[in-house]
């Protein structure tokens, strides 16, 4: 009898192949064994820290041409932990004093390093375990003589099962046997997720200790698009899933078509579908996938996964990249937005006991003028490369616009007078992700060009839960009159000034919610990439001014179950 998971789905897809059950060299305890001659075992493992080093470089180079530069950042850091005294120098001291052989000092200190950071608070610190884990992995492997990475060796068809996957095992798979991997742990940030949608491999992750108990070599079905895994399917099942799989790709390829075509609505509207990028080589894809422009580029992706600030020069020439790749369509580029549940640990910020409440994103740049300079310095001059928009987020008050913007104004004013061109036509907008800003937009309409509302925090913030808490997480509700009435305010506060409202948050891309959204006049949807296609593919059948009665019907429900329920039965008829 068959079994059923689910987890989070985290690339879409759907996948039917053997499981192939993974876990790392490091995993692995070695025997305490006492070396007659400790020098010699540390210059045993000295070696194999050179030979790891040797490989992450050659990965790193290999990421760099496959997926971007951005992505290959990760190997720069695994490559700074191998030069890190906190691992390398403990292990040399515990071979040194103990006279015991390198496994054993390695197993001991890297099993140290991890617990540390898996009870941190972070969950970015919590995911560099995974980092450290895969560094030491490597080095194990040298020292026992074996190649470390079993994924390389994969001949046939297969989906992975691990406890996780680290950035080079994620880098390494080969797409043509591989199909689509599940992980114990995770979120839809962590590095293997991230990873996935940028290969467009079907990947769930976050399906718990139980996914540990799948036997290795037993057939499962991946649907990524709904977060499920059937274990051991009845024929039934796999002819179902085999349909389903055949049915969706052909259902991806048929939405090509729409890759060239403008995005109106029924009677008319015209919309602006643009998608959500990491870096330069998130661009292709939405390209590719025929987005408008581009709504949300994250820059806090250049900022992580190394050990100090990027420099006015590598930004300026990532900017400058994505502009001009876009080729005239606006690129909205946020600053960046650090803080909650995104830390950049060389910057030793002091712990906060609300980070989500507290010195996050702009608040964080106003307190550090010279990161935001140079930050801001980098967009200016990069502008006249394409259509840029630069926006401010968690803005929550008119002062921190203004001062934001005052800072923007000296560093133009700074950069003209050394002769430097910037163009005269950037927009400036906020982000909206705090009900006090939403509350407050009639206001601050006056003072920026666009709005780019950030459902994923105004939901927890108008909810009052913390959305990466399991024990409140049923109160993530995007459907909930309260959250749709904020949307509403936010898109007539800018219309009353000739403004634009945009959306970037995850509901942007939600089919369920697209219909109530454009009834309530929003005029910029950002999202994934593979999301642009079927929106514009639903926009095309909707009826604008039908959704805007309706969406005004579904603002007097009383519940988020009730909203989504009339949204169904309304899009059935």
């Amino acid at each position: 009898m068959s079994q059923q998971l689910t987890g989070i789905a985290a690339s879409p897809g759907i996948a039917i192949a053997r499981a192939f059950r993974y876990a790392h060299t490091a995993a692995e305890t070695p025997e305490r064994a006492e070396v007659a001659d400790a020098s010699a075992e540390a210059e045993r493992f000295r070696a194999a820290v050179a030979r790891a080093k040797t490989e992450i470089d050659a990965i790193r180079e290999s990421t760099a041409r496959r997926l971007g530069a951005a992505k290959a950042e990760i190997f720069e850091a695994h490559l700074m932990l191998l030069d890190d005294p906190d691992l390398v120098d403990a292990v040399l001291e515990q071979i040194d004093n103990e006279s015991v052989n390198a496994e054993y000092a390695l197993h001991e200190v890297t099993g140290m390093i991890v617990e540390m950071l898996r009870g941190m608070d972070s969950e970015m610190l919590r995911e560099r375990a995974t980092d450290v884990l895969d560094v030491s992995g490597r080095v194990m492997s040298h020292l026992k003589g074996r190649p470390y990475a079993a994924l390389s060796g994969i001949a046939e068809e297969t989906i992975i099962v691990a406890q996780d996957l680290t950035p080079s095992d994620t880098a390494q798979l080969d797409l043509d046997y591989v199909r689509g991997f599940v992980t114990e742990i995770g979120s839809r940030t962590s590095h293997s997720a991230i990873m996935a949608r940028s290969l467009e491999l079907p990947a769930i992750v976050g399906a718990g200790k139980a996914a540990a108990d799948v036997p290795d070599g037993t057939t499962i079905i991946l649907d990524a698009t709904e977060g499920r895994i059937v274990v051991d399917p009845s024929d039934e099942e796999l002819a179902d899933y085999r349909a389903r799989k055949e049915a969706y790709n052909a259902r991806v390829a048929e939405l090509k078509r729409l890759a060239s075509e403008p995005s109106i609505s029924a009677d008319g509207a015209h919309v602006e579908l643009a998608a959500n990028i990491g870096g330069v080589e998130d661009v292709a894809k939405a390209l590719e996938n025929g987005a408008d422009g581009v709504g949300l580029f994250r820059t806090e992706f250049l900022y992580m996964g190394r050990n100090s600030l990027p420099t006015e020069e590598e930004q300026h020439e990532t900017y400058r990249h994505v502009l001009a790749k876009m080729e005239g369509k606006r690129v909205v580029i946020r600053t960046l937005d650090i803080g909650g549940d995104k830390e950049l640990p060389y910057l030793s910020l002091p712990k906060e006991s609300n980070p989500f409440l507290g010195q996050r994103a702009v608040r964080f740049c106003l307190s550090r003028e010279d990161v935001f300079r140079t930050q801001l310095r980098a967009l200016l001059r990069a502008s006249t490369a394409g259509k840029l928009n630069i926006m401010f987020p968690m803005i929550a008050v008119a002062g921190e616009l203004r001062q934001a913007k005052a800072i923007l104004a000296e560093e133009r004013a700074k950069l003209e007078s050394e002769g430097i061109a910037v163009a005269s036509d950037i927009e400036v907008g906020i982000m909206i992700e705090i009900p006090a800003a939403a509350l407050n937009a009639d206001y601050l309409a006056k003072e920026v060009d666009f709005f780019s509302i950030g459902t994923n925090d105004l939901i927890q913030y108008t909810m009052a839960a913390d959305r990466m808490n399991d024990a409140v997480s049923y109160l993530y509700q995007p459907y909930h009159p309260s959250i749709l009435r904020l949307v509403r305010m936010v898109i007539r506060a800018a219309e009353r000034e000739g403004k634009w409202a945009g959306m970037c948050g995850e509901m942007a891309g939600d089919l369920t919610a697209i219909p109530l959204l454009l009834g309530l006049g929003l005029g910029e949807f950002s999202m994934s990439a593979s999301s642009v296609l079927p929106a514009r593919e639903l926009i095309g059948m909707l009826s604008k001014q039908e959704w805007a009665r309706l969406a005004d019907e579904a603002l007097q429900l009383g519940t988020q179950e009730e909203v989504k329920q009339f949204v169904e039965q309304r899009s059935r008829a």
